[in-house]
């Protein structure tokens, strides 16, 4: 079941190129790219231009779980997206963000991810962004 999609909005109290840069700066990355509540940092590299390369290693425990993708499209500040590969992704499953000004101070997000391997796994991914969205905001403000 790959046609299932999650989408989730936030207000992050910054500037909308700031935040859309935090998205390709592996520094920053490090600070929010964290899923679940008192992770550690993840180990994060990336090329960041259109058709570069990350990977994120997140540490889960003992374990460390490999996440890497692609960057499809870079429209510097509106809109990010990159494919998504970990062990609980299809190969096939794609971010996209779309960054809107609310004010000078105030940008919106909006993440979509697309293309699960179940609504258990999506479901995961919802409550996972939901939280990567919350570090930030919290490291922006």
């Amino acid at each position: 079941m790959t046609d299932l999609t999650v989408k989730i909005k936030k207000e992050i109290h910054a500037p909308i190129e700031q935040v859309f840069d935090a998205w390709l700066d592996s520094e920053m990355l490090t600070k929010f790219m964290m899923p679940m509540p008192n992770m550690e940092f993840p180990e994060v590299q990336c090329d960041s231009k259109q058709g570069g390369e990350f990977e994120i290693l997140m540490k889960v425990g003992e374990s460390a779980i490999p996440h890497t993708g692609k960057y499809v499209i870079l429209d510097r500040p509106n809109k990010l997206a990159f494919t998504w590969v970990s062990p609980a992704s299809p190969e096939d499953s794609v971010v996209t963000l779309d960054f809107f000004r609310i004010s000078e101070s105030v940008t919106k997000v909006e993440l979509t991810q697309v293309n699960f391997i179940d609504e258990q796994h999506r479901s995961n991914h919802e409550g996972g962004w939901g939280n990567i969205l919350s570090n930030l905001s919290a490291l922006m403000s």
